[in-house]
């Protein structure tokens, strides 16, 4: 008698614990907590994408403060060469008027504003224009 009253607590306390287990089970799969839970999963995955892109900027900083030193580059200032401009040929030239030497605005540094380009129709040079039409000895019949 005392065992078939042991295997019926046994067998009430498994029913209870699997009943929870199924109403957890129930409630993890209902559209709101599966909503909340893939939002919360996607603001963690914001969080270490940010926190990636901090570590690599200082990463980036912390090198680039390490080569100015190995190359000697603190308190220097780098000089690009004036005319990296690429010249094709045929391509018109242009150029500012330089000041006469000894003027006062000789000693001025050359302006931004500077025109280098034609600004209308009459001062753009004209070129020679294709024909229209396809090949010129072809002949409709």
């Amino acid at each position: 008698m005392v065992r078939r009253i042991f295997w019926m607590a046994v067998g009430a306390g498994a029913t209870v614990w699997a009943m929870n287990k199924a109403n957890e089970a129930v409630h993890r799969l209902t559209p709101d907590s599966l909503s909340g839970t893939a939002a919360r999963g996607a603001l963690h995955l914001g969080d270490l994408a940010k926190q990636f892109a901090q570590d690599v900027k200082a990463g980036m900083a912390e090198r680039e403060e390490q080569l100015k030193d190995d190359l000697g580059l603190r308190g220097t200032a780098v000089v690009e060469p004036r005319n990296t401009r690429r010249v094709l040929r045929g391509e018109p030239q242009y150029r500012a008027i330089s000041a006469a030497p000894g003027s006062p605005a000789a000693a001025l540094p050359p302006s931004r504003s500077a025109r280098t380009t034609p600004r209308t129709i009459e001062e753009t040079p004209r070129r020679a224009l294709p024909p229209r039409g396809g090949t010129p000895n072809r002949k409709d019949h």
